[in-house]
């Protein structure tokens, strides 16, 4: 006999909160124990409860940004028995790696457009429950075109020092001003530019400065 799952869920829009609880409730393999509509509701009703998994949307009140990745972590942190699902309507790789930052383990993130398959909803549910994590295959997609992207940029064979000077140059610092910045002498600072330079190809030229180039290149690939 399959065990039925207590289930806290996270919604701050009401026809969306209450038609997944719907979904969830008519499987007969949930028991949606509380729904609420913001993040700190969510943390109080996972301590009264002591649920077996929470199912809350990335963005909540009061300011609609990564509330429920914050929730997530939160929760994690005080009950690390409880899975948590994180829906999001965004297949966002950075939404991603902040949710799994701190490990993967008793997380999942969903996107919202797949709620409707329910039974992949109650899968990803067990199996946070069960300590594995989930990921939806459209944000694996997403997490690996930015791997390759990463990799393909030029700005990947730059040493730490060398971003950091890349980065004052992109701010407009000249010379003596990354010089002061890093604690570095000017002449340290014109090695590590021309370095720059030769790593991003770019040789000179007459009608183009190198550094608008080389800032071009970083606004571009970073």
């Amino acid at each position: 006999m399959t065990t039925t799952l207590r289930v806290v869920m996270a919604e701050d829009h009401y026809l969306v909160r209450e038609g997944t609880r719907r979904l969830l409730e008519d499987t007969r393999e949930i028991e949606v124990v509380d729904a609420v509509d913001n993040a700190a509701e969510l943390l109080d009703a996972v301590a009264e409860h002591n649920p077996d998994a929470v199912v809350t949307d990335i963005r909540m009140p009061p300011n609609h940004r990564l509330e429920g990745i914050e929730a997530a972590h939160e929760i994690r942190r005080r009950h690390a028995g409880i899975g948590v699902v994180v829906l999001s309507q965004h297949a966002e790789a950075s939404y991603a790696l902040s949710l799994l930052e701190h490990g993967s383990d008793g997380l999942a993130y969903l996107l919202k457009s797949r709620v409707a398959d329910v039974e992949h909803l109650v899968f990803a549910l067990r199996e946070v429950v069960a300590g594995r994590s989930v990921i939806d295959a459209m944000v694996v997609d997403e997490l690996l075109a930015a791997r390759r992207r990463t990799e393909r940029s030029r700005l990947h064979a730059l040493t730490e020092r060398e971003t950091d000077v890349l980065q004052r140059l992109a701010e407009g610092m000249s010379n003596r001003g990354i010089a002061d910045s890093l604690h570095l002498s000017v002449s340290s600072v014109e090695k590590y530019v021309a370095s720059v330079f030769s790593k991003l190809e770019l040789g000179p030229a007459e009608h183009h400065d190198r550094r608008v180039l080389a800032v071009l290149t970083w606004l571009r690939e970073s």
